[in-house]
């Protein structure tokens, strides 16, 4: 039988004021309040309690391989918590039905370009990512999914030393693979999907990870193509890419399945519940099938430009997220996205600021701030536990009050420095999009944070850097004109709110 895995990655930036802690309301997303709120309506709930011409709903979460990131899961747990709960319920069902291997698969926590983080901020998303993954899903997590499946070798072979299985990665991302003797070209996307590769680790020559490159083909045809017109269509691609192997592994957006294609959700229901059942494929996850076919090929993958990466989303490896590349989303004839250079040197900048900052100060408190740094997660992910308990195990000797609270506000400081290279930012065409000016919240509020701590501003600094990231539009001029008008409107509503 042709083994089948369909993988979603559902994916949303936070939108959260970060000095509220409350999304503003999105004129976009009317009829609703914002994005979330829209996509969760168009995508999240449908496809968790899917019509599909049984008695009971259907759970699409049950037959899919998928991710969720971090900051969507925690937005859904707070607000819709009967789709929330039916996420964590496809883990658990599928676990049961797939030799003990769930179909969730974790995320890189601010959904950061990891092969453009410095090595400190890399650890820290994966080592975010997987904690995020054990607290919901109550197990380890076998494989984490690669923002925009962006990577290098050494995102992989970090990967690796924290003990995950397996990666999905985009055909195009594959450099040569060696079947036998001698190394062959895999280049160009001309990879065959259909088997696992070997990926070994540059220095550690014994350990190694399993890689899927999914159908590029099958991809392409459900993301942007008619394979979602109905469900027929759909079955018809899967047999069709089922001839070129004996696995069939495809990933897209999750939000490809009610949202991107309305009655997406119905058309996979139908396709996978129903009119597979007659067709010789054998419905799995990634876990499972690896526990029938382990890799037997080397492979190298293609690192991009300078060792950058590369990605699924950017012909040019990973110039989208920090050049005028050529590749943008929406925007207007004539626009550049020179902005987004000068936008990545200043939160460079700013990030390596807070760095030095947070060591001299976390060193009076902490034992290792960095350490502590990664642990924080577990604060930010469970209420019942108190800080002082947290602080106590990390610190460097018994906290007055007022030391926890300065403690404290370092940690959130670098939450929120984290939390400013979310992709989204540099996606889109112009500077002034809602997604990077959520990037420039997190930069503000961590700004405000060290002038909370008494400490030497960055602000002035900054906002010279910032400056020379121009506008689309005129009447913005640049990043500056758009932080300081943003830093007065969020001064404005907590001042109002009593904040």
């Amino acid at each position: 039988m042709t083994a089948l895995i369909i993988h979603g990655h559902f994916y949303q930036p936070p939108r959260e004021n970060p000095c509220t802690g409350i999304i503003e309301q999105q004129p976009g997303a009317h009829p609703f309040h914002d994005w979330n709120e829209r996509i969760h309506a168009e995508c999240y709930w449908p496809n968790a309690f899917v019509s599909n011409g049984f008695s009971e709903p259907g759970n699409n979460y049950a037959n899919v391989s998928f991710n969720f990131g971090p900051t969507l899961l925690s937005w859904l747990e707070t607000h819709h918590l009967g789709a929330y709960q039916r996420i964590l319920d496809a883990d658990r069902d599928s676990a049961g039905n797939h030799g003990g291997h769930g179909n969730a698969i974790a995320q890189a926590y601010g959904h950061a370009i990891l092969p453009l983080c410095n090595d400190r901020d890399r650890l820290t998303q994966v080592l975010w990512g997987l904690a995020d993954f054990r607290y919901r899903f109550g197990r380890e997590a076998e494989s984490l999914w690669l923002p925009e499946t962006a990577c290098n070798e050494q995102t992989l072979d970090l990967l690796i030393e924290q003990g995950l299985r397996f990666v999905i990665l985009a055909p195009g991302q594959a450099s040569r693979v060696k079947p036998g003797d001698a190394w062959q070209d895999a280049s160009g996307g001309y990879i065959d999907p259909s088997q696992p590769y070997k990926y070994v680790h540059r220095t550690q020559r014994r350990r190694s990870l399993a890689v899927f490159f999914y159908d590029g083909q099958l991809a392409q045809a459900i993301a942007f193509g008619d394979a979602l017109q109905s469900s027929q269509r759909l079955v018809s691609l899967i047999k069709l890419a089922s001839t070129r192997g004996p696995l069939v592994n495809v990933a897209t957006d999750g939000e490809t399945y009610g949202h991107h294609f309305k009655f997406g959700d119905l058309a996979l229901a139908h396709a996978l519940d129903v009119e597979i059942k007659d067709k010789d494929i054998w419905l799995t996850n990634y876990g499972e099938f690896l526990d029938q076919h382990a890799p037997e090929v080397e492979v190298e993958i293609n690192s991009g430009p300078n060792g950058e990466g590369t990605s699924w989303s950017c012909a040019h490896g990973v110039g989208r997220w920090q050049r005028d590349c050529g590749c943008h989303t929406g925007g207007e004839p004539g626009w550049n996205q020179q902005w987004r250079a000068p936008l990545r040197a200043s939160l460079d900048w700013l990030r390596d600021t807070l760095s030095l900052q947070f060591e001299e100060l976390g060193r009076d408190f902490l034992r290792d701030p960095w350490d502590a740094r990664n642990a924080y997660i577990d604060l930010i992910l469970d209420p019942k536990q108190r800080p002082a308990d947290f602080l106590s195990k990390h610190a460097r000797r018994e906290l007055s009050v007022t030391d926890q609270a300065r403690a404290l506000l370092l940690l959130e400081m670098q939450r929120n420095a984290l939390l400013m290279y979310t992709s989204c930012g540099w996606f889109f065409s112009e500077i002034s999009g809602i997604e990077t000016v959520q990037i420039l919240r997190y930069a503000a509020r961590a700004i405000d944070l060290v002038e909370d701590l008494g400490l030497s501003s960055p602000r002035a600094r900054f906002l010279e850097m910032l400056a020379e990231a121009r506008s689309n539009v005129v009447e913005l001029g640049n990043g500056a004109n758009i932080f300081k008008r943003l830093f007065e409107t969020d001064a404005l509503v907590l001042s109002s709110s009593g904040v």
